[in-house]
């Protein structure tokens, strides 16, 4: 371990890109950790590598390597969970899931991993004491860390100080410091919230009680969700998430979020990355209210269950009748990732007085078909993220039911309810035909 502050070399972005060689495996860590200048000074470096791979999550467009290999024929990257970039990437064949449940990633590189030639994160410049902040990202930096034999840091002045635990990397453990270009960070902006999200939100929204703690997920209807509590009336909430979003923020603002009546972390709004406009990054900086944590801290079931009534709040794309629900994949083509849903599933589940809710809107259109979000049985190839064992609440603009406890049967019955009218008599004479339903028993009738 190093002692000195003047141990890690200032570098360029170049030098540090010639650092680089075929065969490597580099780390960017995930969301706003990821580098900028060193990206670009790698792309420049395309045709003298072969068979450099690269994990990340959520890589922001554009990433210059992958612009500048649009064949991976010298770079393959490697994904914890896709956004719509990284999905495009996919199609190509050019971007690569890794499976996972994000609260674990940690303990994988730690035990699972082979070490890591380079790591590459974007950071805060080094405080006083040779801090260099993460920021809004903390996910799984610090097992990246361990594990790497270079490690480099890219230094922004946008990069806010965010408070947290282990949030940071001292200069001691760095290598090489890249100078950043100080970049205004990327901006996710809130997708539109449509009148079905309105009505699934007021249905989860009327559940939410005082001193709830909540989990949210990313989408119109989460951020709906967030919009009709700041007028409920409800009483300090509690913040215990994987994302933090703009949502949550606005619900902090207005005094609704306050953390008081949390067991873990009273008073702290926890998460393990933020990712949202810049008027979030501007309310993270230096408040002491924010803890962005390592994302087993926020995301392993042991710990969200430590807080009374966890609130989970997430949405799917398709369900069978039994239950099980398929959030990530469209058949073989992978659009997303299990990210926490399922963790958070489980550990809502065994919070005292926590609630889980997976949401979707009953149809869908695509191609110009409209088509039922609840089927008989999931398209082929589609990936459970969370199974039917698990499910409690499921909500579409049509109602909203609790799976837990109940028989085939009446899972089936519940989950007709909720599809759309014009889809409810077909999938109950496909329940028929597949015994799924007795004879006897019809939709409407007791179970």
């Amino acid at each position: 371990m190093r002692t000195a502050y003047q141990s890690a070399k200032k570098i360029s972005a170049a030098d540090a890109a010639a650092l680089v060689k075929s065969g490597h495996w580099l780390d960017f860590g995930a969301c706003l950790s990821q580098p900028d200048v060193f990206d670009k000074a790698l792309a420049a470096r395309v045709r003298e590598l072969a068979e450099v791979n690269i994990r990340c999550s959520q890589g922001f467009e554009p990433r210059a390597m992958l612009e500048a290999d649009p064949h991976a024929e010298h770079f393959h990257w490697y994904s914890w969970h896709y956004n719509t970039y990284e999905r495009k990437k996919s199609d190509a064949g050019i971007c690569h899931y890794i499976p996972l449940n994000l609260g674990e990633v940690p303990d994988y590189y730690r035990r699972f991993i082979d070490p890591i030639d380079i790591v590459v994160l974007k950071v805060r410049p080094a405080d006083a004491d040779g801090n260099f902040n993460f920021g809004p990202t903390n996910t799984w930096n610090r097992a990246i860390i361990e594990r790497a034999r270079t490690v480099i840091v890219e230094t922004s002045t946008a990069v806010p100080h965010v408070c947290g635990i282990d949030n940071a990397v001292h200069i001691s453990e760095v290598d090489y410091i890249i100078e950043g270009d100080n970049a205004p960070l990327f901006e996710l902006k809130a997708p539109p919230v449509s009148d079905i999200d309105r009505a699934i939100a007021r249905r989860i929204a009327a559940e939410i009680e005082d001193g709830a703690c909540l989990q949210i997920g990313i989408g119109g209807m989460p951020n709906a969700v967030c919009s009709l509590l700041k007028d409920s009336g409800a009483k300090d909430l509690g913040i215990h998430t994987e994302m933090l979003t703009d949502g949550l923020i606005e619900l902090y603002k207005a005094g609704v979020v306050t953390g008081a009546r949390k067991k873990l972390d009273p008073g702290k709004s926890a998460f393990t990355f933020g990712l949202g406009s810049r008027l979030m990054y501007d309310a993270l900086d230096g408040n002491p209210d924010m803890l962005c944590c390592p994302v087993d801290y926020t995301n392993l079931p042991h710990y969200i269950m430590q807080n009374d009534k966890a609130f989970s709040i997430n949405s799917t794309t398709q369900m069978d009748l039994q239950g099980q629900a398929a959030s990530e994949s469209d058949g073989h083509r992978h659009i997303s990732g299990t990210g926490g849903q399922l963790q958070y599933v489980r550990g809502a589940y065994a919070s005292k007085g926590g609630k889980s809710f997976i949401c979707m809107s009953s149809v869908f259109e695509k191609k110009g078909v409209r088509k039922s979000r609840i089927v008989l049985d999931l398209t082929r190839g589609n990936i459970v993220t969370t199974p039917r064992s698990d499910v409690m609440y499921v909500v579409t603009e049509y109602g909203m039911v609790n799976l837990k406890g109940k028989s085939i049967p009446e899972r089936v019955r519940a989950m007709i309810s909720l599809a759309h009218p014009d889809y409810r008599e077909d999938l109950e004479r496909q329940a028929l035909e597949n015994r799924l339903l007795p004879r006897a028993l019809h939709v409407g009738q007791p179970a």
